[in-house]
């Protein structure tokens, strides 16, 4: 579960970390409102359960309440990263001096935790990771040991911080640490963290996602709506039966089975290319079902081309080559699709494909190269 801004910075707030001066608002004159009790240039920020807002125009800055007001009548309603706006977070401007990175999170291939800091803060990690790798401290934390204050000065001590730095950080890092264990919390992340020019440490934003399975454990997450965390696309593919989650890339997945899913996803990752989502259609081999599945991903914008990736045990490939056929013909878009049928009648499947006109590969490896090689070609005839 996907906390929105405002809700995880009521949680790092409750464990005494500050957090700027502000609230939600939901209508343009509640924004107004906020923004003259705080009295000063305020920033309004939508809250989606999306990164990259800022780049996509959802965090504004407003010199006064009147601007607030105009401001919030044109985020409200709006659709940013395909998610609709329903509120804002109206905050206090802060006067920054200097911005950190913090972040807890769960290492599945390390078995235990990771804690992340970074004097690179306000950008994505990953660029930080890329460009300045040296502006990055890790450590790997067993949860039952536990992760100390020293420990944690020990981890920032490449830095070149003064002390008092030094020091606030590291209980900022212990604290973190305590909420994901607290809260069941697969990733705890300040970005950033702000240090003030009255020298006051401030999470200027906050990001908190809670293991689903120990809600039971969290009653004071109740009220948290799930469908603000979800896309259009992940909203309507509940709604027809379908396991579906929106990634950010622009080569489609289909496939038969979260296994086959996750490593047709690994697999377009390692042939250079970005997986737009994930689908499994499950393992019936429905014409219907598999034909929904498709065009829904077909109809992402961001998708440049789909690869159809099937197991065939109860599933039937050739029932899965009818429904991509007829898939292909409705979908208002044309975009390149690849094909694997593996398994039960995978030649009658082949053969639907091959009349057609669909190109079908003997195996996912040859599939992914196939549909990658499909999409550059087209960006390279634009």
């Amino acid at each position: 579960m996907k906390l929105l801004e405002y809700e995880a910075k009521r949680v790092v707030q409750e464990y005494s970390i500050p957090v700027p001066r502000g609230d939600i608002a939901t209508t343009a004159l509640e924004a107004e409102a906020l923004a003259r009790d705080i009295g000063r240039m305020v920033v309004l920020k939508a809250q989606i359960p999306v990164s990259g807002r800022g780049k996509a125009g959802g965090i504004l800055f407003a010199d006064g309440p009147d601007r607030a007001r105009e401001v919030a009548q044109g985020l409200l309603g709006s659709t940013i990263k395909e998610c609709p706006v329903t509120s804002l977070l109206v905050e206090e401007q802060l006067d920054i001096t200097e911005q950190y990175y913090l972040s807890i999170a769960v290492d599945g291939l390390a078995k235990s935790y990771v804690v992340l800091a970074s004097t690179e803060g306000g950008v994505d990690i990953e660029q930080v990771a890329r460009t300045t790798p040296d502006k990055i401290a890790r450590c790997w934390v067993d949860p039952i040991s536990g992760f100390a204050q020293a420990k944690a000065s020990e981890m920032l001590s490449g830095f070149n911080l003064s002390s008092r730095t030094t020091d606030r950080l590291a209980q900022i890092l212990v604290t973190l640490f305590s909420i994901t264990l607290e809260k069941d919390a697969g990733l705890v992340e300040l970005n950033p963290l702000v240090q003030t020019s009255s020298g006051e440490f401030i999470a200027a934003d906050a990001r908190i996602i809670i293991d689903d399975n120990a809600l039971f454990r969290h009653p004071e997450f109740a009220a948290h709506n799930l469908a603000e965390e979800a896309t259009p696309r992940e909203i309507e593919a509940k709604r027809q039966g379908l396991a579906y989650v929106d990634l950010s890339g622009d080569t489609g997945v289909v496939t038969n089975g979260a296994g086959l899913a996750m490593s047709t996803v690994d697999m377009v990752h390692y042939f250079g290319g970005s997986p737009a989502n994930f689908l499994d259609i499950g393992g019936g081999g429905n014409v219907e079902i598999t034909k929904k599945g498709l065009l829904l991903v077909l109809s992402k914008p961001e998708v440049k081309g789909v690869v159809v990736n099937i197991f065939g045990g109860i599933t039937r490939c050739d029932l899965v080559a009818q429904a991509v056929v007829e898939a292909i013909s409705e979908s208002s878009v044309k975009k390149p699709v690849a094909v694997s049928l593996m398994g039960t009648n995978q030649e009658e499947g082949q053969q639907i494909l091959s009349e057609a006109g669909v190109v079908s590969f003997p195996g996912m490896e040859e599939a992914v190269v196939g549909i990658l090689k499909m999409q550059r070609g087209n960006e390279h005839h634009r």
